[in-house]
């Protein structure tokens, strides 16, 4: 159940980074620091999809953690945004609580891979 959430949340976390920097690109608020964003706000579904069909359980910790760190990453990019006025207080609330949720999902799901080695 936990995978299949976390697949579809940082799914659901891509489109909308997707979204927001499309955006951003459109307004002229484009930059290098939305290139960054847009890199690791969707790393994060795509290293969990790695994960799920890894080749061994430290192959999906690897993966799992690697997306653990775009979803640290990603809340920082989030934060300078907000702080420097390129995204909106609502904006940014719901970006940073679907990081939140999925943090707590990998974190639970490596704690739960490592405790079984």
């Amino acid at each position: 159940m936990k995978d299949n959430q976390l697949v579809s949340l940082s799914k659901q976390l891509a489109v909308e980074i997707i979204n927001l920097c499309s955006n951003l690109k459109d307004s002229k608020k484009s930059s290098v620091l939305t290139n960054q964003l847009l890199r690791c706000g969707t790393s994060i579904g795509a290293n969990v999809r790695e994960g799920n069909y890894a080749s061994s359980r430290q192959d999906f910790i690897n993966k799992f953690q690697i997306a653990l760190k775009e979803c640290y990453e990603t809340e920082y990019w989030l934060e300078l945004f907000v702080e420097t006025n390129i995204i909106t207080q609502n904006e940014y609330s719901f970006l940073i609580n679907s990081c939140n949720k999925i943090r707590r999902l990998l974190v639970a799901s490596i704690n739960t891979a490592k405790a079984c080695q």
